[in-house]
């Protein structure tokens, strides 16, 4: 399935015709996943370049930048990429916060973590992991997207990692290992959901020692 979630009807609900359930209703007409796939890698490698080049060591991370890398991302794809989602989303037995709460806990996301977090200085490499994980545990809650959540929370991470002048992290999800690696993964952010950031710390302690390797 494009997407795991369960949602409520509506345009951020529907997929599109012919795709079988597969892929998210788009811009593009799309119908085949592996074709939508492509097209998001492409514009992932494309925007991460691109922020890391306008990203700088005296950077606040704010709200607006991670809407405008979910434009970045997903602008020629989907009619609701950088907006908030308006639709309930559901995984399992886990709800995220429903649309109208979303504005406001971004709010305070902004000015509490982004603000106290950011910029990342390089001359404490030993706190990197720690604000990776509360940063990206605490957007991943907010779930501010109809989809494409994780991979903007990654691409934060990765940009703080580069501002404090660290090679960005290897998550691990692939290869050897790499179900073992998301499961931890998962395991670690639903951790940081309560604010116990110890697991996603370490994850990203090991996921920085194995881009060393």
């Amino acid at each position: 399935m494009a997407s795991r979630y369960k949602t409520a009807l509506g345009e951020e609900g529907e997929f599109e015709p012919g795709s079988r359930g597969r892929v998210l209703k788009n811009l593009l007409g799309i119908i085949s996943k592996r074709e939508m796939d492509r097209v998001e890698d492409e514009a992932m490698l494309q925007c991460s370049e691109y922020f890391a080049n306008n990203i700088s060591t005296k950077t606040i991370f704010s709200v607006e930048l991670i809407f405008e890398i979910h434009r970045c991302i997903f602008g020629k794809n989907y009619s609701w990429a950088g907006e908030l989602r308006t639709v309930n989303l559901t995984k399992g037995d886990f709800t995220w916060p429903p649309p109208q709460h979303i504005s406001n806990a971004l709010k305070e996301f902004g000015q509490t973590k982004l603000r106290r977090l950011t910029p990342v200085s390089p001359e404490a490499p030993e706190n990197i992991p720690r604000a990776l994980a509360e940063v990206h545990a605490d957007l991943l809650i907010i779930h501010p997207f109809r989809d494409g959540n994780g991979r903007v929370a990654r691409m934060v991470a990765n940009l703080m990692a580069l501002q404090a002048s660290h090679i960005p992290p290897n998550y691990g999800f692939s290869g050897k290992g790499s179900q073992k690696n998301k499961l931890r993964y998962l395991n670690a952010v639903r951790q940081g959901y309560v604010e116990n950031y110890d697991p996603l710390t370490r994850f990203f302690r090991d996921a920085f020692e194995r881009r060393d390797l």
